[in-house]
């Protein structure tokens, strides 16, 4: 039987962290911990029943002690984990730069880039001595946070935070040579935070299914190496549907 592979999946408990969950947690050789600010939340207690490699771990994106009681969790349970896939996040605040409340930025940045930092701080002897060689951290990030592609929805706050995380993915690949440290673009995805944000700027509904998106960032995930993965700003797939939002290339501009 071959090594089992251990994920760590934020934000695992609905959107695209749960279809990530779901979808590993399919796969043969797998142990996936899934993290949520409510373990106890019914989609992963459904999950966990179905699947029994699958342990919901509380997980709140930059609370310190949280996140540090996750990763010996992960060690006393499976003594090792090999990919973490920063998927928390949070996207609620619309409207202008100027009249938008200080407090919403100081959230985004607290949740979508500090949680990075934190999560990584608490993980990063774990994750390093992954049996693999070759350890993964993929932060879900948006291209909402490209400057060089930007596209306007008034979401400064949620832009910013993640245009800030994407940087820390580049720190993070120069620091540590064995680790494959990568930004993806999940694509604007109809889950409950990208159809607030459809609905903020006018669509019906996000235009990306979780099932692509899922398949998208795990085809960037799946094989990835040091050289040709690490310290780059990934898309989901090349989208040539000629929408003002849409990147028609692999990977994203910073």
């Amino acid at each position: 039987m071959s090594a089992k592979t251990v994920y760590l999946i934020s934000g695992a408990n609905r959107g695209i962290g749960y279809g990530l969950a779901a979808t590993i947690a399919a796969r043969p050789n797998t142990i996936v911990f899934a993290g949520a600010r409510d373990p106890a939340a019914q989609s992963l207690k459904d999950l966990a029943a179905r699947h029994p490699n699958v342990h919901p771990v509380k997980l709140t994106s930059g609370d310190k002690a949280e996140n540090e009681a996750a990763i010996a969790e992960i060690q006393k349970t499976a003594g090792q984990l090999d990919v973490i896939i920063a998927n928390a996040g949070i996207s609620k605040q619309y409207g202008p730069l100027a009249t938008a409340p200080l407090s919403e930025y100081r959230e985004h940045f607290e949740v979508n880039t500090i949680g990075v930092v934190v999560l990584f701080q608490a993980a990063h002897k774990l994750l390093l001595a992954s049996p693999t060689g070759s350890p993964i951290l993929a932060y879900i990030s948006s291209g909402a946070g490209s400057i060089s592609a930007y596209y306007h929805m008034s979401a400064g706050a949620y832009g910013a935070s993640k245009a800030a995380a994407n940087f820390l993915v580049k720190v993070l690949d120069a620091e540590n040579p064995t680790l494959i440290s990568m930004a993806i673009h999940p694509g604007w995805v109809a889950t409950d935070m990208g159809n607030m944000g459809a609905a903020s700027n006018g669509l019906p509904q996000a235009p990306v299914t979780v099932e692509d998106s899922v398949a998208g960032i795990l085809s960037r995930i799946d094989g990835a190496t040091k050289e040709k993965s690490s310290g780059r700003f990934w898309n989901f797939k090349a989208v040539k549907d000629g929408m003002p939002w849409d990147v028609p290339t692999e990977e994203i501009p910073w």
